[in-house]
């Protein structure tokens, strides 16, 4: 299944906890999505400012047509208002080597409605079928698409996620990862 397999490093910040006696299982494979009113609770939260590496075994991202790979976090729409998102934002990487890394643009202003382009953790995760929805489509998924032309790459073999807002309370601070999934790729 095209899913990180791999969890190559865990830097957690203040506040990670949720979630890593789960790990590394909680964050590879599939998500949980929990839909557009709640969110998964199986997930690993980083904690203010923490990051994580993964990888995918053999496989590798490649640069096809439109998005390449989908983050999942845990965001919600409370009482089903897109405008008002539960978002704990990541920045997103990515690497060919584990070595040179080469990160997407995320734009916003703390305070301000999304969409937060660029960004990871502001789109819901949905619950969906990983065996029927394949190739992945964020239009059935949920969760953040990503494209490698946005930082000139053709190929990565290595995704991180940095927490940008750290909000929540211990062990809840900071990006909930659910998952990485792969759109383009190659075995």
């Amino acid at each position: 299944m095209p899913y990180a397999t791999e969890v190559v490093s865990f830097e957690p910040g203040p506040g990670a906890g949720y979630g890593q006696e789960y790990m590394p299982d909680v964050v590879l494979g599939p998500p949980s999505g929990g839909g557009t009113t709640q969110g998964s609770l199986d997930v690993l939260s980083l904690g203010a400012g923490g990051e994580i590496v993964l990888s995918f075994g053999d496989g590798e991202i490649v640069n096809g047509e439109g998005p390449d790979f989908i983050v999942f976090e845990n965001p919600f729409w409370p009482g089903g208002d897109e405008e008002q998102v539960f978002a704990e934002l990541g920045e997103v990487s990515v690497s060919a080597d584990g070595e040179t890394w080469h990160t997407f643009e995320c734009d916003f202003e703390f305070g301000d409605p999304p969409p937060y382009d660029g960004c990871a953790g502001w789109t819901p995760t949905l619950s969906y079928d990983p065996h029927e929805v394949l190739p992945l489509e964020s239009a059935a998924t949920g969760g953040d698409a990503f494209d490698l032309a946005d930082v000139g790459l053709e190929r990565a073999r290595y995704v991180r996620i940095r927490d940008l807002w750290g909000i929540g309370d211990e062990p809840l601070t900071g990006f909930d990862l659910d998952a990485v999934g792969l759109i383009h790729f190659q075995d």
